[in-house]
């Protein structure tokens, strides 16, 4: 019979194993060539990667999109909360493990609950990719997901991103899954907003997942060469490229919200 400290070694060693495949087994799929047509294929799971109908990213045709004065402001209520950074392997994220506020729509609150980069941008404005998007993903009590997404080009240094600085080099000199990072300030993402579009779409990593909720701002936000660069730091080089080609629309309606527009008292 095995001593217990042989046990105790071989259950640890398990753990390990365990672990490492957790993290690492979940990159199921890549970017590289035609890989993202074929993630339908890599598991049942996946399947509606391949035949789901309202797939996202999408382009997003400026002159193709419906007005709606019914639309309203996006009602954000986000707080400052402490979160981890995580590397899965396919993306960079913040894992928010406190209470960071929500968007309200319909009566019904959304918690934000993480958010993550795609370098370049996913969506495309007229065919037009951008270097970087990011999406903050909210979830309701009945799991209904609503994910804000906002478009970057180059310029400025990003406030958001600069807070976070110090722990993604950690995060990628260290080689590690997760860092803590204390208290995130979400002062950037509460900012009015005039203009945005809003269509029915999925989750843009498999398994895809539809009936997601997407709205994706109008305006263009600033990020520095250097900062994209320190996104992409993390992830192995299949990784740092991780946006998925647009998916065809299928018939779906893209609405504009454009409160200069629609309110002839704002500036």
């Amino acid at each position: 019979m095995a001593s217990p400290q042989l046990l105790l070694a071989l259950g640890f060693a398990t753990l390990l194993a365990s672990n490492a495949i957790a993290h690492t087994g979940q990159i199921w799929f890549g970017y590289k060539g035609n890989a993202p047509a074929n993630w339908g294929k890599l598991s049942p799971d996946y399947k509606t990667c391949s035949i789901g109908t309202h797939q996202s990213p999408i382009n997003i045709a400026k002159d193709d999109v419906s007005p709606q004065n019914k639309l309203h402001d996006l009602h954000r209520q986000y707080v400052d909360a402490n979160a981890t950074v995580v590397n899965n392997g396919f993306n960079i994220m913040v894992r928010f493990i406190q209470n960071a506020g929500y968007m309200s729509q319909d009566g019904k609150h959304y918690r934000l609950e993480q958010l993550h980069w795609h370098t370049p941008s996913e969506h495309t404005f007229n065919m037009k990719r951008f270097p970087l998007e990011i999406h903050l993903v909210h979830k309701s009590d009945d799991d209904k997901i609503i994910v804000v997404a906002i478009l970057y080009e180059y310029g400025n240094i990003d406030p958001f991103i600069y807070q976070l600085k110090d722990a993604i080099i950690e995060l990628a000199e260290k080689n590690n899954s997760n860092i803590s990072i204390g208290l995130v300030k979400t002062k950037s993402f509460r900012r009015h907003t005039r203009k945005f579009f809003k269509y029915i779409g999925s989750l843009t990593t498999p398994p895809c997942t539809e009936n997601v909720t997407w709205y994706i701002l109008g305006k263009v936000r600033k990020v520095s060469k250097d900062q994209i660069a320190l996104i992409r730091s993390p992830l192995s080089k299949d990784f740092k490229r991780n946006a998925r080609p647009t998916q065809l629309l299928n018939g779906r309606i893209v609405e504009l919200y454009d409160e200069s527009k629609f309110n002839s008292s704002s500036t």
